[in-house]
């Protein structure tokens, strides 16, 4: 219980301080740019014309809706975090206490097994449950989370509290409306986990020799490196499942003439791979015109 209080705790803190950076990332995921391009120049030091990346994109929330406006979403994804944190940890301790019995605990056993690919696809399958149920579980929360973010565009106020938001959603749009994007999105966080785990056992497996100095840590690196390419990799997904939480929704981010309205996610990522927008938002930094698009003042997107 202690140790879900301090995961809940540190969660929250970090949910806090990142919220400016995903608010920003999911504007321009819907394709938001509300600043024209300027003449910039790349990191090899070439004049190029460069969108508005993230301070100049969290400048221009402060001059409208103050500093208090880079939070706009906060609290429904402070609520996903704790729940997500509790019922995460919840299924580990049952998933543990479900398969543990007296012949699996025995000690030599079990080290044996440690490092092998079963026990690293018993892990990673254990892991993508509880992951998995606490996607679905703080989903609706995530889609309040989206919306209330998404109204900067249209300055709405639709989506003005987190049962207010509830209550709005279910009238609207009933149950299913909480988990427009889920698909996706568990379908990304899965695929992640799997490459993450995997590419990190063939690495530590065969390019790590485990007589050197130093070997956890190096191993500790792997993983993070195979988890920011798993990521990298898995970004459609996380678009893709943005969008449709979005889409049609009644707002004007997810409504034509700014957005298209998809029939389902399967379309959303058809349109977007036809655009050559399925990496839109994966960076906020050195962000380059898109080739072939026009900027429109009036709508501040392009087309």
């Amino acid at each position: 219980m202690a140790d879900t209080c301090g995961q809940v705790l540190l969660g929250s803190g970090l949910t806090v301080l990142s919220h400016p950076l995903m608010y920003i990332k999911v504007l321009v995921q819907v394709g938001h740019e509300p600043l024209p391009p300027t003449l910039g120049r790349n990191m090899f030091g070439r004049q190029v014309y460069q969108l508005p990346g993230l301070f100049a994109y969290a400048k221009h929330i402060i001059k409208i809706d103050g500093k208090s406006g880079l939070f706009k979403g906060l609290t429904p994804r402070l609520f996903a975090g704790t729940v997500g944190t509790i019922v995460h940890s919840r299924v580990l301790q049952v998933h543990t206490y479900l398969i543990s019995s007296p012949s699996q605990m025995v000690g030599s056993s079990q080290k044996a097994e440690d490092g092998s690919l079963q026990h690293v696809v018993n892990e990673t399958t254990k892991e993508m449950i509880a992951r998995s149920c606490a996607t679905i579980v703080t989903h609706p929360f995530h889609v309040i989370t989206l919306r209330c973010m998404v109204q900067f565009i249209g300055r709405e106020v639709k989506y003005s509290g987190v049962f207010d938001s509830i209550v709005t959603i279910y009238r609207e749009d009933g149950i299913l409306g909480f988990f427009a994007g889920l698909i996706p999105r568990l379908l990304g966080d899965v695929l992640s986990l799997w490459i993450c785990n995997m590419l990190a056992h063939l690495i530590n497996t065969h390019a790590i020799d485990d007589s050197t100095s130093h070997t956890g840590e190096i191993k500790n690196c792997s993983q993070a490196v195979t988890g920011f390419f798993a990521s990298m990799l898995t970004y459609p997904f996380v678009l893709v499942s943005n969008l449709m939480a979005v889409n049609n929704c009644g707002l004007a981010g997810g409504l034509p003439p700014y957005a298209a309205v998809y029939p389902n996610w399967l379309h959303c990522w058809s349109h977007l791979s036809r655009e050559g927008n399925m990496s839109r938002g994966n960076s906020l930094f050195f962000r380059k015109l898109p080739a072939g698009k026009m900027y429109a003042i009036e709508q501040k997107r392009f087309f």
